[in-house]
This record gives C-alpha cells, sequence and structure tokens, in this order.
C-alpha cells in the first residue's frame, strides 16, 4: 500500500493525492503572495487557503520559504516555459513571451525578490535565465568548451536577470513588456557587435 514516504528510500510518493496538495499550496502561495505584496504569510495562512493542514506544508516543504521558491518554480514551469518553447525559434519572440509572463505576475515576483526569500529568487532566476540563453549564447558565440559555456550562460544570465529584477521592482505601472524586450535585444546587439568587431591586433595589419 503507498503512503506518503517510502519505507525503502524515506523518499515522498508522488501519488496523485501528495501531487494535488502540493499543487494546490503552491497555486495558493503564488495568489497569497500576490495579493499581499509580501512573502511574509503566516504558514497557517498558505495551509486554510490550500486546505491542508500546517503539518501537511512542513512534511512537504520543510519552511514557509522553500515553499514560496518552489511556488515560483511551478509557476514558471506550467505557464513561462510552455509558451517560451511554442512561441518561435527566433530569439524576440521568446523575450517577449518571457517579458509578459513577468508583467502579468509583477505582484508575486517583485514580492518575492524584495522579502524574506530574495537570494533564493534572485539565484533561481538566475537559472531560468542561464536556461533560455544558452542556445542564444550558442549562436552568438559558436562551439565553446563545456565548462566556458556553462560560465558565459552564467554571467550572461546574471546581467540579464539584474536587467529584469530592477524593472519588476522599480518600473513604471503598468509595466511594458516591450520595452523591456527591446532593453534586452540591446545588449544583445552590443554582444554581437563585439563578439564580431575586428581585433585589434587586425586593425595593426
Amino acid at each position: 500500500m503507498q503512503t506518503e514516504r517510502s519505507k525503502e528510500s524515506g523518499a515522498p510518493v508522488q501519488d496523485r493525492r501528495v501531487q494535488r496538495s502540493r499543487a494546490a499550496m503552491m497555486r495558493a502561495a503564488v495568489r497569497l503572495v500576490a495579493e499581499r505584496g509580501t512573502t511574509a504569510i503566516p504558514v497557517t495562512d498558505l495551509a486554510e487557503a490550500a486546505d491542508v493542514s500546517r503539518q501537511l506544508v512542513y512534511l512537504q516543504f520543510g519552511d514557509r520559504d522553500t515553499l514560496l521558491v518552489e511556488a515560483a518554480v511551478d509557476l514558471v514551469g506550467r505557464e513561462l516555459l510552455p509558451r517560451a518553447e511554442s512561441a518561435s525559434e527566433l530569439v524576440r519572440p521568446r523575450v517577449l513571451v518571457m517579458a509578459r509572463h513577468f508583467a502579468e505576475h509583477r505582484a508575486f515576483y517583485r514580492a518575492m525578490l524584495t522579502g524574506s526569500c530574495a537570494f533564493a529568487m534572485t539565484r533561481t532566476l538566475n537559472g531560468l535565465f542561464s536556461s533560455l540563453n544558452r542556445k542564444a549564447t550558442h549562436e552568438l558565440f559558436g562551439e565553446l568548451d563545456p565548462d566556458t559555456a556553462q560560465d558565459l550562460a552564467a554571467f550572461v544570465a546574471g546581467g540579464t536577470g539584474t536587467v529584469v529584477n530592477d524593472w519588476l521592482i522599480d518600473g513604471d505601472d503598468p509595466l511594458d513588456p516591450e520595452e523591456l524586450t527591446n532593453r534586452l535585444l540591446r545588449l544583445g546587439a552590443v554582444f554581437a557587435r563585439t563578439h564580431h568587431a575586428p581585433s585589434a591586433e587586425g586593425h595593426a595589419r
């Protein structure tokens, strides 16, 4: 018989009931953080909104901030990534999809980036941008050794994350996804010009 934890490994058994309760808690977390504009939400409120017990919140996530960060990951996985993957192979439509997603959920992301789990949230978003940037960096710089490719993707992701975070936190209402898209593409164009520009040694010749 299935239980919430397997006797052999102690790991949660992802049966349908557990999946439903986890999904309910993560969606409740997104909704409450967006509505209240803060991550300082009692676990009791999160549990009540998800119609689960406080004990189940701790059992599934360990603490509140872990639940909130996992809720952000879930939101990205449910809404942003499928849209980005189906948008186009072209860079602009994919960047615009990302910008529209963050604008749509600004209240949630702004609270996450300024609240108790801001550090974990920033690392999570940088990881997202790194994965989204890998194809673009490959197109721009060609074949690189794996370590350099990973470092370059992380470098570009950090810069992208800084621009997006500032836009989410301090941008004028309503946020303009087209404006953010243009900013990021201009930065990409600078990288492209720098990469393809003749070297100083070449000019000397």
